[in-house]
């Protein structure tokens, strides 16, 4: 796959654009993500894509870091793989820096000027307004990612232990207090010993 500065040009300009949406957190913009990078641009496997978060998901700190995962695949695959050298990783590095750069300056920049402002009129009514009015969204934006990241292993019913260990996880998250790193350990246990 070669990339033009154009291609280049583009990853950074759609970054940039999902930032500003990316209210809930950048996790919220990923079914988009997945349409352009996936769908529309082919730069990513599907399996690329789910890999690049389930394994920022694991991994201690912000879960922003998915994007530098997608980045760096998107300039892995650019490059030729991972075996085909220096010039890969070079393309890896810059996919990473240029996917996060495009999805933490506009929004970082935006929630600073917006989060002063509000905190000043922090007793208008349409800044509480807009508080309440975000919630439905952001958890219909978090729904949206799962189905993208459940759908991921196919959708006929062959994959049913997949959709059933995703339906037993979901029930335990909401109904439960259980740490997500155990129902993460138990996924990491069913797949290693190949059971989905």
């Amino acid at each position: 796959m070669n990339m033009t500065p154009a291609d280049w040009l583009a990853l950074l300009t759609h970054f940039m654009s999902l930032s500003l949406l990316a209210i809930g957190g950048a996790i919220t913009t990923a079914p988009e993500m997945h349409r352009f990078l996936v769908d529309e641009r082919h730069w990513l496997t599907d399996s690329q894509f789910s890999s690049s978060i389930a394994l920022a998901q694991t991994a201690p700190g912000p879960n922003v870091l998915f994007i530098a995962l997608l980045g760096w695949n998107v300039g892995v695959n650019a490059g030729g793989g991972l075996g085909a050298g220096p010039m890969a990783w070079g393309l890896a590095a810059l996919g990473m820096i240029i996917a996060m750069a495009g999805i933490l300056v506009p929004s970082t920049t935006l929630t600073f000027a917006a989060a002063r402002w509000a905190h000043r009129h922090k007793e208008l009514r349409v800044v509480r307004a807009f508080k309440q009015g975000m919630a439905p969204i952001v958890i219909a934006l978090l729904i949206a990612t799962g189905l993208i990241l459940a759908l991921s292993q196919g959708r006929s019913l062959d994959h049913w232990r997949s959709w059933l260990l995703t339906a037993f996880s979901a029930l335990v998250v909401w109904r439960t207090r259980v740490h997500l790193l155990w129902l993460l350990g138990l996924g990491g246990l069913v797949g290693w010993f190949n059971w989905i």
